[in-house]
Parts: C-alpha cells; sequence; structure tokens
C-alpha cells in the first residue's frame, strides 16, 4: 500500500501540474482593426472563438497584435519573444484563428468553416433585377458600361471579370491595406454608400460584415457559382507553427467538440455558409 507522504506527495504534484496547465495563456495572433475577424475590442468572430476555447482549455486568453498583412505570419507566431534569441522556444503567440486550409505558411487545423465569394449589389441603384451573375454577362452593352463592380488584385473575383470581359467596368482595391483606420471591408462598407462602387465580388465575412452596417434589405447577396475553371469556395481553418503537431491536435479535437457553437458564432455575423466537404483536397485562396 502506498504510503501517506508519498500519496501527499503525489497528489500535491498533480495539483501543480494542474495549476501550471490552467495558468497556462491561450496567446493568439490577430489583427487589431480587421471586422469581422477580429478587433482590440474583441467583438470579432475569431475573438469570440478564442474566447470560447480559452474558456475551454481553462486558459487566459492573451492577444499579439499586428496588422493582417504580408510578414504577419513572420512577426507573430514565428516571433520569439525576445527578438535577440534567435533559437527561443518562446513566441510572441501560438495560434492564428483564419487561414485558408493546407495554407504553407502554417500547420493548418481540420477546417472548422467553409466560405464563398458573393456579388452583393447595393439596392436602389438601378440593378434591383440581377439574380444571377450571369446577367451580368449577358445585359446589352449600353448597360453594361455603366456597371461599377469593385475587384481585388490575385482575386478570383477579378479572374471572373476578366473571363467574361468585364474588367473595364472594374474599380481596383487592394485585398491588403496599408490603412490604420479602415480594413477592406470598413473601406467597401463606406464606398458602397457613398455610391463609389455599386457591387462587389467579395469574399462572404466581409460581405457579412458590410450587409450588418445598413438596415435590412440594403443588399442583394448572390453567391458566386465556382465556373470556367475558377473556384470561390473555400474551407478555413487555425494555423499553428510548421512542426507544432501536439498544439494542432488540441485544436482539432476542440474544433469538432465545439462545432455547434463555432457555427453559432460564426452564422451570428450573417457569413455565408456552407457544408464543409469531408476529405477536402488542401488548397490555397
Amino acid at each position: 500500500m502506498m504510503s501517506m507522504t508519498k500519496l501527499f506527495a503525489g497528489l500535491c504534484l498533480a495539483a501543480l501540474s494542474y495549476s501550471a496547465s490552467a495558468e497556462e495563456a491561450f496567446k493568439v495572433c490577430a489583427d487589431p482593426l480587421n471586422p469581422p475577424y477580429s478587433s482590440k475590442q474583441q467583438d470579432g468572430f475569431e475573438n469570440k472563438i478564442a474566447e470560447l476555447f480559452a474558456k475551454e482549455l481553462g486558459q487566459k486568453l492573451e492577444y499579439t497584435w499586428f496588422p493582417q498583412r504580408i510578414g504577419f505570419i513572420r512577426n507573430t507566431l514565428t516571433a520569439p519573444v525576445n527578438d535577440k534569441e534567435v533559437d527561443s522556444k518562446e513566441f510572441k503567440c501560438d495560434v492564428v484563428m483564419n487561414v485558408p486550409e493546407g495554407s504553407d505558411m502554417t500547420l493548418t487545423t481540420e477546417p472548422y468553416y467553409r466560405s464563398t465569394y458573393v456579388l452583393l449589389i447595393a439596392k436602389g441603384r438601378g440593378w434591383d433585377d440581377i439574380t444571377d451573375t450571369k446577367q451580368l454577362v449577358l445585359m446589352p452593352l449600353q448597360r453594361q458600361e455603366k456597371l461599377q463592380i469593385a475587384m481585388f488584385d490575385r482575386s478570383p473575383g477579378t479572374t471572373w471579370m476578366q473571363k467574361n470581359g468585364l474588367l473595364d467596368q472594374g474599380i481596383p482595391y487592394q485585398s491588403m491595406s496599408g490603412d490604420d483606420e479602415n480594413n477592406v471591408a470598413m473601406q467597401l462598407d463606406k464606398d458602397l454608400k457613398a455610391k463609389k462602387i455599386d457591387m462587389v465580388i467579395v469574399w462572404g465575412p466581409l460581405a457579412g460584415y458590410i450587409v450588418s452596417q445598413s438596415p435590412k434589405n440594403s443588399y442583394t447577396m448572390i453567391p458566386m457559382p465556382s465556373s470556367q475553371g475558377i473556384p470561390f469556395e473555400f474551407s478555413m481553418a487555425m494555423g499553428v507553427r510548421n512542426g507544432d503537431k501536439a498544439r494542432k491536435a488540441m485544436l482539432d479535437k476542440l474544433i469538432q467538440s465545439r462545432s455547434a457553437e463555432i457555427h453559432r458564432i460564426i452564422a451570428g455575423y450573417g457569413i455565408p455558409l456552407l457544408d464543409i466537404p469531408k476529405g477536402t483536397k488542401k488548397q490555397d485562396d
């Protein structure tokens, strides 16, 4: 029989281990101004899911804030706490909450949502009869020339416009803005309201944000069907450092066990959601 001294020592060790685990932080890399994903006010859907996971793990939620553009991963997920310690095993943060499934920038989890690009049209501008993207291509040239469609560099929407002879009707936008006061969705919202553009082919989460900033029925949202070799639907995952298989496994379990809550959170932001195919072929957007 185990002695009382050994039993007490074992209980103390278990208590210390539990305490250390409970105090460990859930460290997230995030953009401080990127609705509907994340913000310093922690009101984006990434923030809400991170909060859910931290609570489930009994950990404190901590953020490393950095604009999500070129250099984001290098300055957050793979950046040592002390920049002078090149071989450090302590990093500024451990999880990027939203990356394309199979991204080669990180080791990705199982996908936790799937969305699509949509054609978002402001109502009351003379385009209320548009219910299918084919109508943009087939309409008379005189009317087609009046189109003002926002388009993005390296976007499937721009590729679609090029293949359908609509580039002359495009208003160019950068997918990564250097603006410290507006992210892409915020700028689109302002420009649509100012009538600088009438419509945009845009990723589902951004469309959901734009719609949420206006009265009900201000926009028509038409999903873009994948065609002509142009994919518009993508599955999104979470990212950890390459080689961090234990953390990936932990996140995969949370994604599976809390899938219903995750779905409710994302759907609450008006984001068009699709079923995640089983055995999705990994692809980067």
